[in-house]
């Protein structure tokens, strides 16, 4: 059973700049592309977004996907291996099994990769990437960046508060998870 980091892409990889439609306006923070660098060493790297823009009509269900097939192209080529990108597509009053805080994608991840969801992070930056880490068993780690400041008042207190992906990275090394597996399927 391995450990893995669930990442959320908007406000904690990339800048969070609304509807993203076109690979060209991915930016990526800073310090996304060192904090992974570091995460890989020990865990497996997901990332778990929610585009409601498809189910609001605003995005094509194509255009979020050339956009995470972009970020995940473009990590590839620093030498970052990200799973799989598990996405929701719809709107937060359907209530749909796969929308954040529902525990629905980290299932799908560990039956797949054998993720030991028990030793594995979810980092985010609205409350409901936390909450989702507690529902799977795994630790959350909030950041300030993207719309972390906005929603920090809305967390728990217990909730554990980093300024950004590399803190939080450096959190996720130190608190644990194990040695990276030695091969990875697919590898």
């Amino acid at each position: 059973m391995h450990p893995a980091v669930f990442l959320d892409r908007d406000g904690t990889l990339i800048e969070d700049r609304g509807h993203l439609r076109d690979p060209s306006e991915v930016i990526f923070f800073p310090d996304t592309v060192r904090a992974l660098r570091l995460l890989q060493q020990r865990f497996l790297l997901f990332i778990v977004t929610h585009q409601p823009g498809i189910a609001q009509a605003i995005l094509r269900h194509e255009e979020v996907e050339n956009v995470n097939r972009a970020v995940v192209e473009r990590l590839a080529q620093a030498d970052i291996r990200i799973e799989e990108v598990y996405c929701c597509p719809h709107a937060r009053l359907e209530n749909c099994v796969c929308i954040k805080p529902n525990p629905h994608h980290l299932h799908l991840a560990a039956r797949k990769f054998s993720v030991d969801l028990g030793r594995s992070f979810v980092i985010g930056d609205h409350p409901h990437d936390v909450d989702l880490a507690r529902n799977a068993g795994a630790a959350g780690l909030y950041v300030l960046t993207g719309h972390g400041e906005k929603h920090r008042a809305e967390l728990s207190p217990d909730a554990i508060v980093t300024a950004g992906i590399w803190d939080a990275a450096l959190l996720a090394g130190t608190l644990g998870g194990g040695a990276k597996p030695a091969s990875r399927s697919g590898s």
